[in-house]
């Protein structure tokens, strides 16, 4: 295959007869967004945010060596500068980003869900390298910037590309489903998240299988078998859906037979005849952990090497990550939470195996809407049945706590905030216990984490120099 590469002709075909400019003749080196990693040669694209606008980096942009510009507003151009005018800059990012992968000899898999989408990208990644060349989301950039950008960035060798798809309002799904242009469609499963901008649970699973209503005739798409409604709404779509999970609504040779946790909280399974140990905590791990050797098994490629490579694949960047400091452990799942999530993480904590205590502190779940109140009630109510001996409950799940009555709860400790949480925290330890830390991003609950470092690794050094230990 011979190399792409960015001609006005190409730039041209990609944003179409609109276009206006003097550029005939250019070559470029690739698509920049931002002035800061530019490098010379690159066509620059002016995006306009909320709190920024790009076209007042244009200037910036040229004297770094771009080649040309991507603008909405050419009033701003000097006579003569070499600049595309286009309506709207982010659709033609995203033109622009459609066209690479029409160009691309390679396989994309497109993958979107209320949760696990970054877990299933890693797992499926890792299940495929090293015998193909995989290029895939970077971290978690899977909105209408993102994506463009992961598929800009795909190498000419790339044997698959693997994209995540964000939504927080509807027609997102669509519209990058509709740049992507996957071959393999994944809804790893739907809660009610987003609410503010989705509006109700019905209107999640719309907005999330906009991405099988979009998949071309000759694609496959895979979804997961939790809740009940998704497999069903995703087969109202289209009736040949594979769906993948440990109930019976899964489709034949797609099931898992679940086994009981290990002592780590790790889920085993058999699949497809083989027997699969995830490298993941949980039942959600486990979950996760099938639907990526699913949508191996969907591409054709062999489950046996996948098996053994996704046993590598450990939580990290706050995602269920297990963190020790001393002989305390702490989850550490503070990257994103809604009802479901939520649930699964304090499920895991219910089934690990621990000497000590186990304390779950719980931050609030956002974007949530009307439903707020009512989904943080009903997520406490089922904790508190669990065997978990203290709660420490941040905003949300504070106030829950009292509409529920549970103020003389002795394991109840309301917080208003992370700072009243961290006290809370430190007071309740002694050292070994089992802490989860779960809590939307934007809560920051990991802001308790270096009191824990500080207090338990210290004590632990204490230990060792007391029991004779040294280097």
């Amino acid at each position: 295959m011979s190399a792409f590469e960015w001609t006005d002709r190409a730039v041209r075909e990609a944003l179409g007869p609109s276009v206006a400019g003097t550029t005939e003749g250019l070559r470029f080196t690739g698509v920049s967004t931002d002035t800061r990693s530019l490098r010379g040669g690159e066509l620059f694209v002016a995006l306009k945010g909320p709190n920024w606008d790009g076209h007042a980096f244009v200037d910036r942009a040229l004297a770094k060596g771009a080649g040309a510009v991507v603008v909405s507003d050419s009033t701003i151009l000097s006579p003569g500068l070499p600049a595309y005018r286009v309506p709207d800059t982010l659709v033609a990012l995203g033109a622009l980003a459609r066209h690479r992968r029409r160009t691309l000899d390679a396989t994309v898999v497109a993958i979107t869900g209320s949760s696990g989408k970054t877990t299933v990208k890693e797992l499926l990644r890792a299940a495929l390298e090293p015998d193909v060349r995989v290029h895939a989301t970077l971290e978690n950039r899977n909105n209408r910037v993102g994506l463009p950008q992961t598929l800009l960035a795909a190498p000419d060798q790339a044997d698959y590309v693997v994209v995540e798809l964000g939504t927080s309002e509807v027609g997102e799904i669509a519209a990058l489903a509709g740049i992507a242009e996957p071959d393999l469609g994944v809804v790893t499963t739907v809660t009610e998240a987003h609410l503010e901008g989705l509006g109700s649970f019905s209107g999640v699973i719309r907005e999330k299988l906009a991405l099988v209503s979009g998949l071309a005739r000759e694609g496959s798409a895979l979804v997961g078998d939790t809740p009940p409604e998704l497999p069903e709404a995703a087969r109202a779509i289209r009736p040949d859906v594979n769906v993948a999970g440990f109930s019976e609504r899964s489709t034949s040779g797609l099931l898992g037979i679940r086994g009981e946790p290990d002592a780590e909280g790790r889920v085993p399974f058999r699949f497809l005849d083989h027997n699969v140990i995830p490298g993941l905590p949980g039942g959600h791990g486990a979950f996760n952990t099938l639907l990526a050797l699913a949508a191996v098994h969907l591409l054709g490629r062999p489950v046996g090497p996948a098996v053994e490579r996704v046993r590598s694949v450990r939580p990290s960047g706050m995602r269920g990550e297990l963190l020790r400091f001393g002989r305390l452990r702490v989850i550490a799942d503070c990257y994103n939470a809604n009802p479901q999530s939520t649930a699964a993480a304090l499920d895991h904590l219910a089934s690990l195996g621990s000497s000590g205590p186990r304390v779950a502190v719980l931050g609030s779940m956002l974007e949530l809407g009307e439903r707020s109140d009512t989904l943080h009630r009903e997520v406490l109510r089922a904790a508190l049945a669990l065997p978990i001996d203290h709660f420490v409950l941040v905003g949300e799940f504070g106030r829950a706590a009292r509409e529920l009555g549970t103020d003389d709860d002795a394991r109840v400790s309301p917080a208003e905030d992370t700072a009243e949480a961290t006290d809370l925290v430190g007071a309740l330890l002694e050292g070994d216990e089992v802490v989860l830390l779960k809590a939307s991003r934007g809560v920051a609950l990991e802001a308790i984490l270096p009191s824990l470092e500080k207090r338990f690794v210290l004590d632990a050094r204490e230990d060792t120099d007391r029991d004779g230990g040294g280097s």
